[in-house]
């Protein structure tokens, strides 16, 4: 299988499946002596695991991270610190499965001659034939982002080093649209989010809370801890911690289960999406990716123009559409309208507008970078549909049996800000190689 990898100087390979042993992420370009911890990794992977709540699959992985290379496993000579620093070397992290139980793997087994509409299950039996990994739709399922999540932390730890933050977040679900708001006020409201997630994870408390799984210890000690610790996951999923909802409101002015910085909008994205829910159906919406402190003159031409790499995000499961900037709606605009003018103030070149997005020409412009991926509703859903045997060609009906999201879009904004990291930190390392040869 071809496909698997992305990136020039920053490259990340990815490998696994939904029902596979698990997933990892190999990641070459990573300087050394940055500072990268597996309880960092879980932090942003528990964001898009799924089991959460309501809006998500029930299928319960903790989404546990073991790094397995690229770190100094103690100091290297006296008088040097650099135990648990990266070395240089690829990073590899695993991500074991550790909800795959027989009856979730029957129950797939059972519908597999009938592909779901909406699903890549029909054209990948047509190309890997009867050994195609179709038990919960292998690398075709949304199950790998997580190896997308765990190296957009890596990414993103070393943009920030530089001065460049990459905030992602929900923009629209369910045909609900937050309205506009300042990044520095979005960034607020994300930040939050993120900590009353991380507050409210049981897996979270007990493994990194607790201390059970600690970067010095070997991988067979942190295998140890994860095979004691899989059979306790589905009583700890079901007590879970409960989310006091007046309390996260009054606290962290968040909503609970949408990572939308606009409460009002939140609460009515939350009301339609269970409204579509229970007449059996799913829904769809848009993530929104901003990024800032990026320098003018980022990107390559022709081929790999900045917004081209940007539209790679289209391999992310789910996701139909790409947009910089204004997108869909420059179509409609007129020159004067769309153009962002220029002028100077303080010796410094500024602009009247955003429409382009921070991209021009396929260079960044030093304004804030904006992307949105629309984000199609989940194909499993409850209602009968029409499909086929994908080994005899009858036509036949399909009903959901399999576990499934009412929606994508709570699980996919994680991944859009990590592939965006992904893209940016390796454009960026090349601009810094080239400004340096130029002796810029």
């Amino acid at each position: 299988m071809l496909g698997c990898g992305i990136g020039t100087l920053f490259q990340v390979t990815v490998a696994g499946g939904s029902y596979q042993d698990g997933n990892t992420t190999h990641i070459q370009g990573i300087p050394p002596g940055i500072k990268i911890t597996e309880e960092e990794i879980y932090a942003d992977l528990l964001l898009r695991k799924p089991g959460q709540d309501e809006l998500t699959s029930p299928r319960r992985e903790p989404d546990i991270p073991i790094i397995y290379s690229g770190i100094n496993a103690a100091d290297t000579m006296p008088g040097f610190s650099n135990k648990g620093l990266t070395n240089g070397t690829p990073m590899v992290i695993l991500i074991p499965n550790m909800d795959r139980h027989f009856e979730h793997i029957d129950a797939y087994q059972q519908t597999n001659r009938t592909p779901r509409p909406g699903h890549a299950s029909y054209a990948s039996y047509q190309k890997y034939g009867e050994c195609d990994d179709a038990i919960g739709a292998g690398i075709f399922s949304g199950r790998y982002t997580c190896t997308i999540v765990a190296a957009g932390v890596v990414a993103k730890a070393i943009l920030k080093r530089h001065g460049i933050e990459v905030t992602g977040y929900i923009k629209e679900a369910a045909g609900v649209q937050s309205p506009d708001m300042p990044i520095e006020k979005i960034r607020e409201k994300v930040t939050a989010f993120r900590e009353m997630r991380k507050k409210h994870d049981p897996v979270y408390d007990i493994i990194f809370g607790q201390g059970l799984i600690r970067p010095e210890m070997r991988l067979l000690e942190k295998m140890c801890i994860l095979a004691e610790f899989e059979p306790k996951i589905p009583e700890l999923y079901a007590q879970g911690k409960k989310m006091d909802e007046e309390f996260i409101r009054k606290e962290y002015g968040v909503h609970s289960k949408l990572n939308c910085p606009d409460l009002e909008a939140a609460d009515e994205m939350y009301r339609r999406i269970i409204e579509i829910t229970q007449d059996g159906d799913s829904s769809g919406g848009l993530v929104e990716v901003v990024a800032t402190g990026l320098p003018a003159g980022m990107g390559e031409p022709v081929f790999r123009k900045l917004d081209g790499e940007l539209g790679k995000m289209m391999s992310i499961a789910a996701v139909k559409a790409v947009e910089v900037g204004d997108g869909y709606k420059v179509k409609d605009m007129r020159g004067s309208e769309c153009n962002d003018q220029m002028y100077g103030e303080a010796g410094k070149v500024c602009f009247k507008s955003n429409h382009a997005g921070g991209i021009a020409g396929g260079l960044t412009t030093g304004q804030s970078l904006v992307v949105r991926l629309a984000v199609k509703p989940t194909p499993t859903i409850a209602k009968s549909q029409s499909t086929i045997d994908k080994v005899s060609h009858e036509t036949k009906i399909l009903s959901a049996v399999t576990r499934r999201d009412p929606t994508i879009v709570p699980r996919v904004w994680p991944v859009a800000e990590a592939f965006v990291s992904i893209i940016l930190l390796d454009h960026y390392m090349q601009h810094l190689a080239y400004q340096g040869i130029c002796g810029r």
